[in-house]
């Protein structure tokens, strides 16, 4: 028999049982729908965490206080100063820019209205070391931090805390713990970074800070930007050092300070996405193996049901190879068109997640090809039995079948 031929009759059967055929391919359909839909979580989980990596900022490394040491006994928590930031900064090498950070949550009022909101004090490098953007008006300058002015610059959500919008506080004075300061600028929405949210907190000079609001100088941490993504890990190296001397802990000894790697952090978090993803694909995929017996299944009550057909083509003239191709062909043909069901409806579940409970979702163009190759690979190896055993069927004893 022609290939043509042989898919027009094998089409004719689909279409002569259409309902049988639509319940047979449920199963597939089920199966990639699932498996669309969690693999489209995934991949919008992982692209969320390569945007929160790039947000975060560029080749960064975070050097925060430790356990301070002498002689084996611990003396409480060590702490870092401007003098180890001014260190880091003079030393050069591998690392690029530095930024001090000294943060705590007070009181902000702006008019009647009031707030508890986080206060950073910082350097004017914080704002490039950590990719933020200016949204209207300016950033604070060197000489603003010392000559410890005040001025503030407010995350893009920081005003809706004081019942009025970041961009109309420009220029307008709000006090921090009762101290008056003149908003200078509005940062553009960066997105939360954990338990610490950019857009809801008030930036000020960090002299400014250490004077007249937190009333000390140990940092809360020092971010450090490395010079590229290449050179992160001599940047380490060099803080080691650095910090070594300045805290004058001898080598081998244990620091009392700790630098981490936010992108190594990340890297990790993505990691335990992917493999939830693959797990969530993995469940799925077992539909797919119980759409796939499911069909097998049909497929040999076919082969069954038509016995003397087969028989009857055999007698005409049709080879063992035509009969084998059949059935093969019937069987791709239900869980391709099953696939292609549950592609559609995989995608449609993706975007009523993302619509209605705000997930992060992505169909990557290697989830539909992967699909389609499953659903060919299922109608191929479930399909190959009943398909062997219709055409090694003897045409005499077919023809005698009741």
């Amino acid at each position: 028999m022609l290939l043509l031929e042989i898919l027009r009759v094998a089409l004719t059967s689909i279409l002569a049982n259409k309902m049988r055929s639509l319940l047979t391919t449920l199963g597939v359909v089920i199966g990639i729908a699932a498996v669309i839909t969690m693999v489209a979580l995934g991949e919008g989980a992982q692209r969320s965490v390569q945007s929160r990596l790039a947000g975060l900022g560029i080749n960064l490394l975070t050097v925060r206080p430790g356990q301070s040491f002498f002689g084996g006994i611990g003396r409480g928590q060590a702490k870092l100063t401007i003098d180890d930031a001014q260190a880091l900064r003079d030393h050069g090498g591998a690392i690029r820019e530095v930024a001090p950070e000294l943060e705590s949550r007070f009181q902000v009022e702006y008019g009647s209205e009031n707030a508890n909101l986080s206060i950073m004090g910082t350097w004017p490098t914080y704002f490039d070391v950590n990719n933020f953007h200016l949204a209207e008006g300016r950033l604070f300058t060197p000489p603003e931090d010392r000559g410890r002015r005040r001025v503030a610059v407010l995350g893009a959500l920081a005003g809706d805390s004081l019942g009025t919008p970041s961009l109309d506080l420009l220029g307008k004075t709000i006090r921090i713990r009762g101290v008056p300061f003149s908003v200078i600028g509005v940062l553009a929405e960066k997105g939360s970074a954990g338990f610490f949210n950019p857009d809801e907190s008030v930036y000020i000079p960090l002299g400014t800070a250490q004077l007249r609001v937190m009333g000390t100088d140990a940092l809360r941490s020092i971010g450090v930007q490395a010079t590229s993504a290449q050179t992160m890990g001599e940047a380490m190296v060099e803080i080691d050092q650095v910090l070594r001397r300045e805290h004058r802990i001898a080598p081998g000894a244990d620091p009392d300070f700790n630098v981490r790697d936010q992108a190594t952090l990340l890297s990790t978090f993505q990691e335990t996405t992917q493999t939830f993803s693959f797990l969530l694909a993995g469940i799925a995929a077992i539909s797919l193996l119980v759409g796939g017996i499911g069909i097998m299944n049909i497929m040999l009550v076919s082969v069954t049901e038509r016995t003397r057909e087969i028989g009857l083509r055999k007698a005409v003239g049709a080879k063992k190879r035509d009969i084998l191709l059949q059935f093969l062909i019937e069987a791709l043909v239900l869980c391709l068109a099953g696939g292609a069901i549950g592609l559609a409806a995989g995608a449609a579940g993706s975007a009523l997640l993302h619509r209605l409970a705000g997930w992060n979702v992505a169909v990557a163009p290697e989830a539909v090809v992967l699909a389609f190759g499953f659903s060919a690979a299922v109608g191929i190896f479930f399909g190959l039995w009943p398909a062997r055993r219709a055409a090694g069927l003897d045409p005499i004893e077919a023809l005698r079948y009741e």
